[in-house]
C-alpha cells in the first residue's frame, strides 16, 4: 500500500512554499499525494490560487470556510466551519499523514482535526515567534498538535524541544522559501512586465501590508501611514499585492485599491496574488519589498534585495541584515524606505538557508517510520 500524504494549504503564499515539496513526493515510488485546500484559494477576490495549485499537477479538494472577516468573531466562526469541511476532507481521503505549514487559524483546526481523528500530523515551520499576530499562538498549538516537526533552524528547534517535544521528533531543514527565491522561474522580468502592465525600472518597490492582529494600531491607520509615506517617493513604482483574509484584511484592500485608483501617473498596480512564480520574478525587478510579511524576513534576503519590515507583526523573527525595521508611522517608514534604496544587499547572509531543504522536507514525510508518527508523544523535559 503507497503511504497516503495530505498536504493541506490554506493561502497562495503557503502554497507557494509546499508546492515543490508536493511535486517531489508525487514522483517517489511508493507516495500518493492529495491537497486539501481551504481559505483564501477559495476566495475569487484574491487571485483564484486554486488554479496554481492545478498547474502544478494537482486537482485540489476543497474544505469549505467563509472568507473576509471584518472581526474575530467572523475568523472564529469560519475556523469552525473549516474545521468541520476538513474533518470531512479527511474522512473521505483517509490519509496516513496530514501536512502542514506555519500558523493561521485555520491549519491549527485543521490540526486539531487530524488528532481527534488519529492521524499524524507533519508541522513544516514550527518554533518561529511573531509577536504581532495571534499565529504566534496558533504555531505553537500547532506543535503540541504534531507527531513530527521540520523547522528552520537550529534556534527553532531547539525551541520547538522547549516545548516539550521530543529531539528525535524534530528535524532542522532550513526554510523552503529560501530554495524557491534561487530557483529559476522560467519568467523573465520582461515578461513579468507584459503580464501585469507594470514597470520595474529604473525603480519599483513590492509592498504586500498584512493586518498585525495583535497590535493596537487599527489596519486602517497602518495602511494610511503606509500610503502617506509611498507618496513621498513619487518616482517610484509600486506593485502591490493583497494582504491575507485575517480580521481588518478588509480594511487594507479598500485602502489601497482607492490608492491605485487616485493613481495618475501610471505608477501603481495592484495584483491580489502574484502566484510562486511571479513573485520570485518580481523580486528580480524591484529594489525593495515593503511590509510585514515573513516572505520579506526569510525569502527576500537571498535575492539580494532589501527588505523593509513595518510594526510589530513579525517581532521576534529571526532577522537577516538586509531587514530594516520601522515603526508604523508616515516619517519612520518614509525613512526606512530611503535608507533600503541606498543598500547594496548582494552577498549577504540569509541564516534560513540549508542545502537541500525541500529533499530533507520530502525525505522526512516519505521515509520516517510510520511507528514513529504513531507513537503516543512523552513530553520531554529539558534537563
Amino acid at each position: 500500500m503507497p503511504r497516503k500524504i495530505l498536504i493541506a494549504t490554506s493561502t497562495r503564499a503557503d502554497w507557494g512554499l509546499l508546492s515543490p515539496v508536493a511535486r517531489m513526493l508525487a514522483d517517489m515510488a511508493g507516495i500518493e499525494v492529495k491537497v486539501m485546500a481551504t481559505n483564501m484559494h477559495l476566495d475569487p477576490v484574491r487571485g483564484n490560487t486554486l488554479d496554481e495549485i492545478r498547474g502544478d499537477g494537482f486537482e485540489p479538494v476543497a474544505a469549505y470556510m467563509p472568507t473576509g472577516y471584518a472581526t474575530g468573531a467572523d475568523a472564529a466562526r469560519a475556523m469552525a466551519d473549516g474545521a468541520r469541511s476538513a474533518a470531512d476532507v479527511i474522512e473521505g481521503e483517509s490519509p496516513d499523514i496530514v501536512v502542514v505549514l506555519g500558523d493561521r487559524f485555520e491549519i491549527l483546526g485543521i490540526a486539531a482535526v487530524a488528532n481527534v481523528m488519529r492521524v499524524p500530523v507533519v508541522h513544516i515551520s514550527g518554533g518561529e515567534v511573531t509577536e504581532g499576530a495571534f499565529d504566534d499562538n496558533f504555531r505553537h498549538a500547532v506543535t503540541k498538535l504534531s507527531a513530527l516537526h521540520l523547522v528552520s533552524t537550529a534556534d527553532y528547534r531547539r525551541r520547538v524541544i522547549q516545548l516539550g517535544e521530543e529531539p528525535d521528533r524534530v528535524i532542522d531543514t532550513g526554510a523552503l522559501g529560501v530554495a524557491n527565491v534561487m530557483e529559476d522561474t522560467g519568467l523573465t522580468v520582461g515578461e513579468l512586465e507584459a503580464d501585469i502592465d507594470f514597470h520595474f525600472f529604473p525603480v519599483s518597490l513590492l509592498v504586500t501590508l498584512h493586518p498585525a492582529t495583535l497590535s493596537d494600531i487599527p489596519a486602517r491607520e497602518s495602511v494610511s501611514h503606509l500610503l502617506a509615506a509611498l507618496d513621498r517617493f513619487p518616482d517610484i513604482n509600486l506593485l502591490f499585492t493583497y494582504p491575507n483574509n485575517d480580521p481588518e484584511g478588509e480594511e487594507i484592500i479598500r485602502a489601497i485599491d482607492a490608492y491605485a485608483a487616485a493613481d495618475r501617473a501610471g505608477r501603481v498596480r495592484v495584483v491580489p496574488s502574484l502566484g510562486r512564480r511571479r513573485y520570485h520574478t518580481a523580486l528580480r525587478g524591484v529594489s525593495a519589498v515593503v511590509g510585514n510579511s515573513s516572505s520579506g524576513i526569510m525569502e527576500v534576503p537571498s535575492a539580494g534585495i532589501p527588505t523593509v519590515d513595518i510594526g510589530i507583526r513579525q517581532r521576534g523573527r529571526l532577522s537577516p541584515a538586509s531587514v530594516i525595521h520601522c515603526d508604523d508611522s508616515a516619517d519612520a517608514i518614509a525613512a526606512a524606505i530611503a535608507r533600503a534604496l541606498e543598500t547594496d544587499c548582494s552577498g549577504m547572509a540569509n541564516p534560513y538557508y540549508k542545502p537541500d531543504t525541500v529533499k530533507l522536507i520530502a525525505d522526512a514525510i516519505a521515509y520516517t517510520p510510520m511507528k514513529l508518527l504513531r507513537r503516543p508523544k512523552r513530553f520531554y523535559d529539558l534537563s
